[in-house]
């Protein structure tokens, strides 16, 4: 018997078993990950890489308007930036799978057929929390430090992991169009994405064309929130753009719209095949 995952109210024992096979899948992605260390090392290698780089060697001599201290410019740009770049690891994980036939061995098994993608976003969204504090960690070495109290800390943490969420659909979807090959140089899109933004420098520092399309950029909204929900912003930090000014609510609407878009995008291309 095959049940599919339904536009709608569901009823009880359908919605339970659509979260019970979720979480088995969820765990079946997460063993094979923790039997594949090289792939932990290697989405968390870079971001620390970046820390590292321009905290440390480059963080004296950048300058932040206003005189704020860089590695507290930084950080905040360097987390979101790591939730953005966590699609690359979807994509290669889903297309991974599709190549290998595990998708459609799991479209043969009497089990909820939404259960395969939702349990992908569930293990990529715990994995991404282990990323974060391994950013965080590193963030506390070279000298960031949270300004606020704990409830601030902890909503700019949840739009940290929004974002991913949005990313992880994205992901998904990509992940079930492209080839396992193209799927390796999907890094190249996204590194664009993560550079044209407010994450290592200011988009009033830009030129005119390219600021703006750093407003845009979901990335600097999100950055651009968690930096206020951190303590780590000031007056001198926004262009007075509406996107600068309104940071926070497209922090939450930018990630929101991407999975209302993507998730029944990813869902209708896995049960399509």
């Amino acid at each position: 018997m095959s049940t599919a995952l339904a536009i709608g109210p569901m009823p009880t024992s359908g919605f339970a078993t659509l979260l019970a096979d979720s979480w088995t899948v969820a765990k079946r992605d997460l063993v094979h990950l923790r039997r594949n260390p090289t792939a932990i090392i290697s989405s968390i290698a870079l971001p620390v890489m970046f820390v590292m780089l321009f905290g440390l060697v480059f963080g004296s001599a950048m300058s932040v308007p206003g005189g704020l201290d860089y590695r507290e410019f930084l950080m905040p740009g360097m987390f979101a930036q790591s939730m953005m770049n966590g699609a690359a690891v979807t994509i290669a994980a889903v297309s991974a799978q599709r190549a290998l036939g595990t998708l459609d061995r799991f479209r043969s098994m009497p089990m909820a057929q939404g259960a395969v993608v939702i349990g992908r976003s569930i293990a990529d969204i715990l994995t991404s929390c282990v990323d974060l504090l391994v950013l965080i960690l590193c963030g506390l070495a070279v000298g960031w430090v949270t300004r606020s109290g704990v409830l601030p800390t902890l909503s700019a943490l949840g739009l940290l992991l929004l974002l991913r969420f949005a990313m992880i659909w994205i992901g998904i979807y990509l992940g079930t169009v492209v080839s396992q090959e193209a799927a390796a140089g999907t890094w190249m899109l996204l590194f664009p994405l993560t550079m044209v933004a407010n994450t290592f420098v200011t988009p009033s520092q830009m030129p005119v064309w390219l600021g703006t399309i750093a407003d845009w950029n979901p990335l600097s909204a999100t950055v651009a929130a968690t930096r206020e929900l951190f303590g780590n912003a000031g007056p001198a930090l926004s262009s007075g753009s509406w996107p600068a000014e309104n940071a926070m609510l497209l922090a939450v609407a930018w990630p929101l719209l991407l999975v209302a878009i993507f998730m029944p995008l990813a869902i209708r291309r896995y049960r399509k095949g």
